[in-house]
């Protein structure tokens, strides 16, 4: 998960140098609130091309699947020919787990020390230990999800493989209140049907909502004193498309702050929010990591074209 970080933070370092090109995604709906997105991205500076096709399936829990699932392919730059492919799943968590960890290093306070989770499928584990990488005062987590089996299991397994306090709670707001790192991790909803008030988050908090705007209120996410996000550009495409009716105006993106071009937290007591909608940079750029590593440990089946 380190490197992982690393690698995302440089990505965005890339971006804000005009070094990589990632167009907004496109996709098919085949199901309310399901979609299935092309993601296709190019870094310059690892010479390193592909596209993922993603899917996310929110009836998938109920028939024993996960919420998300895909494929991965990556190119040969010179050549454009197909060099690898892989599972998605596994990327797209640790990805978004580290583009969370970056945010929250330019964004939440350097002694954060609790974490409130809404969601506690992939992305709630890989949040966690993304954050537990990056935000070394982390010490005790506040988990909620709406399927008490989903949260038994999260509480047992994130205590035995971190070591960390992990509580329970009953209610979205116990997963808030006097946290000083909220992340949300549910369902994508076209029209979602928000709960978390402004007057759940407390001064100095960091909110990354990876579940676009289904948990948060408008007011709430209006009372953040910055409204950050990790595209500009895909925000925009989203809003064309139905999503984002009631967000704030962007203040920055990641790429702007992880370069210095804009100011992260300035103040102690700021409320900050990230929304981060999820980059083919991040997928590209862990993929790459992915293949050298499996070129040099002589990892995985080699296939005919």
């Amino acid at each position: 998960m380190r490197e992982i970080i690393a690698i995302i933070e440089e990505a965005f370092r890339q971006k804000a140098m005009g070094k990589t090109e990632a167009p907004p995604k496109p996709g098919v709906h085949p199901k309310q609130d399901a979609f299935i997105h092309a993601m296709p991205a190019y870094l310059a500076e690892t010479k390193s091309a592909g596209v993922k096709w993603v899917s996310g399936f929110p009836g998938n829990p109920a028939r024993g699947l996960p919420y998300i699932s895909g494929l991965l392919i990556l190119n040969d730059v010179e050549t454009g020919f197909p060099i690898s492919v892989m599972d998605a799943s596994w990327i797209t968590a640790k990805r978004t787990g580290a583009a969370t960890a970056v945010a929250a290093e330019y964004l939440a306070r350097g002694n954060s020390s609790t974490f409130g989770i809404l969601g506690c499928g992939a992305q709630g584990r890989s949040n966690l230990e993304a954050l537990l990488t990056a935000c070394k005062n982390l010490t005790s987590v506040r988990a909620y999800d709406i399927s008490r089996d989903n949260l038994s299991r999260y509480v047992d397994e994130m205590t035995s493989e971190f070591g960390v306090e992990v509580v329970p709670v009953g209610s979205p707001r116990e997963a808030v209140e006097e946290c000083d790192v909220v992340v949300t991790a549910g369902p994508i909803l076209k029209h979602p049907r928000p709960v978390i008030e402004p007057s759940w988050v407390e001064d100095g908090t960091f909110a990354c909502a990876l579940d676009f705007d289904s948990y948060w209120k408008p007011e709430a996410m209006r009372a953040m004193d910055k409204f950050c996000t990790d595209d500009e550009e895909q925000m925009d495409y989203y809003r064309t498309q139905g999503y984002f009716g009631e967000i704030p105006r962007v203040y920055a993106d990641l790429a702007e702050i992880v370069s210095g071009q804009r100011n992260g937290r300035e103040k102690a007591s700021e409320r900050i929010m990230c929304m981060n909608l999820g980059l083919a940079i991040e997928d590209i750029a862990v993929a790459k990591l992915v293949y050298d590593k499996a070129l040099k440990g002589r990892v995985g089946t080699e296939l005919p074209l």
